[in-house]
Order: structure tokens, then C-alpha cells, then sequence
């Protein structure tokens, strides 16, 4: 049986357009949709030439974004740069099959208000050596659930939160995909 995935986003979407490309021809796992938490024009008509459904909940409660999990028979949630925290009902309905991928090496730089740009500054404020990414499955604690990858990179001495970024975004490109694909094909 194929597994159902779908993607959640906040921003503007590298990770989900990796992910939906990475997952284009596969016979296991299929993005049914991709949910965004604000517009996002640009998403919208990549998901349309993808031949996806896209929905803009932006106001919307979570009951809202349960019932199209359900209407498109999930099996996976994926935060690809989501931002809201999601409700404990929510998570209840997918017991450790919602998984979020964080940017920096967790337990490091993580929990509430720890996203995007606050990371990567907090990182290049404290001058690290190493920073990189976390892909963990999702809990009612925010970037406590169970870690499932890491992928980090040397850093050189004091680097900007922007050079922190790209490295960062660019070990999201490359191990994101692959990493849900190794995991999923696992458990199933």
C-alpha cells in the first residue's frame, strides 16, 4: 500500500518542492497536498502545474487542517518550515507519523520562538563550530520528540547568520527527502 504524505508550510517552500520532486515517481510513498499557514502564490501554482491540491489556511483553526488530512487519507504529516505549533488532538491523530525537521543540531537552539533567522543568529552569535540540521518526529513539546536524523557542518569562525543559513538550507535540500523516504520505507 502506498503511503499518503502531505506537507505543511509557513514560508516559501524549498524544502516541500524538494520533497515533492524527490517523491514525484515513487511507488511507496505519493504528497497528496501541501498546506500553507499563509499565501503563497508561488507554491500555489507549483502545486497546480504538480497536479496537487494546495490549501491556504491562513485564519483557519486545526480541526480545518484535520479534516483535509483525513479527506486525503494521510498517513504522514511533514512540517517543511511550519511555524504554528500544533495542538494536542492534532498530534493524537497522528501518533509518530508527523515529523519536522528543525536547523540546528538538537538538542541545541531548539524550542518555542527557535526558528529560521532566530536560530541561524544564535548559532553565529555563540560563534559554533558546527551547525546543521534535525529530523525529529513531533511531540506536544516543541523540538523534543524523537530524533530520527542529524546532518552538521563545520563552520568557519565567526560566520554570519546568513552563511549559517545557507549551509543549513543546503544540507535541507540534499538529506531532508532521503532521510523521510529511509524513515517511512522502515517503519512500513
Amino acid at each position: 500500500m502506498q503511503e499518503q504524505l502531505i506537507l505543511f508550510i509557513s514560508g516559501g517552500g524549498s524544502n516541500a518542492r524538494q520533497i515533492i520532486h524527490y517523491f514525484k515517481d515513487n511507488e511507496r510513498v505519493k504528497v497528496v497536498g501541501v498546506l500553507s499557514s499563509k499565501p503563497n502564490l508561488d507554491m500555489e501554482a507549483f502545486c497546480n502545474d504538480q497536479g496537487l491540491p494546495f490549501f491556504n489556511l491562513l485564519g483557519k483553526e486545526f480541526a480545518y487542517y484535520l479534516q483535509i488530512c483525513h479527506d486525503l487519507n494521510v498517513n504522514w504529516v511533514v512540517l517543511a518550515g511550519f511555524l504554528k505549533k500544533l495542538p494536542s488532538e492534532f498530534i493524537t491523530a497522528y501518533p509518530n507519523q508527523i515529523i519536522n525537521i528543525h536547523p540546528s543540531l538538537l538538542p541545541n537552539y531548539g524550542g518555542a520562538g527557535m526558528y529560521g533567522q532566530h536560530v541561524h543568529r544564535a548559532v553565529s552569535a555563540a560563534n559554533e563550530p558546527f551547525s546543521g540540521i534535525s529530523i525529529h518526529l513531533v511531540n506536544e513539546e516543541f523540538d523534543k520528540g524523537k530524533l530520527l536524523f542529524q546532518h552538521g557542518v563545520a563552520l568557519p569562525s565567526n560566520c554570519t547568520a546568513h552563511e549559517v543559513e545557507q549551509k543549513v538550507r543546503a544540507l535541507e535540500l540534499q538529506f531532508f527527502a532521503k532521510d523521510l523516504d529511509a524513515y517511512i520505507s522502515a517503519v512500513k
